[in-house]
């Protein structure tokens, strides 16, 4: 059977709005709370976000609850990665933040406590490895596309990755 000469037209690929983010719980943590819809860098506005809010959260739990807070927001963030890259038909857009959101408290959390310029380095550290995805970071990136939990799971895994990198690069930092 031969291809139809006009094929389908596909919807285009939705660019996130302000109302897109508050249609669906799901938009909104994906988007990172807004976040996300920055014209310029929103994984980086993502991650300045989650750096604010870490700071905000240590005010008022302990390590052990931002650590449950951080696993809760895993479960919870995948979820809302589906369902937001599905309903913008995009495997993995760059407006979805709440991967970089969920990375970057790892990494403060681990590393916490510490002072502004250990935690700047850190997140210096972070972008570089989530931007440029050198080796094991691409590999992550390549490794889970498509729509469904699958894909949703993949947005976040780069992230975690990068994460786990720039950990590494801080722990041979402070051991030399």
């Amino acid at each position: 059977m031969t291809a139809p000469l006009n094929p389908p037209l596909r919807p285009p690929v939705m660019r996130p709005t302000v109302r897109f983010m508050l249609s669906h719980p799901a938009h909104c943590i994906a988007l990172g709370f807004g976040s996300g819809l920055s014209p310029v860098a929103p994984g980086t506005v993502g991650t300045l976000w989650a750096w604010l809010a870490y700071v905000v959260l240590q005010r008022w739990l302990n390590p052990a609850a931002i650590g449950l807070v951080i696993a809760a927001s895993l479960a919870i963030g995948w979820w809302a990665c589906t369902v937001t890259a599905a309903r913008m038909r995009v495997l993995d857009p760059g407006s979805i933040v709440w991967d970089e959101v969920i990375a970057f408290w790892i990494v403060l959390w681990l590393l916490m406590p510490a002072g502004f310029w250990a935690q700047f380095a850190a997140f210096a550290l972070f972008r570089l490895f989530d931007v440029v995805k050198p080796g094991p970071v691409a590999w992550a990136d390549d490794l889970f596309h498509g729509f469904g939990w699958r894909g949703g799971f993949g947005i976040i895994f780069d992230d975690l990755v990068a994460a786990f990198c720039a950990l590494l690069v801080i722990a041979a930092w402070r051991w030399w």
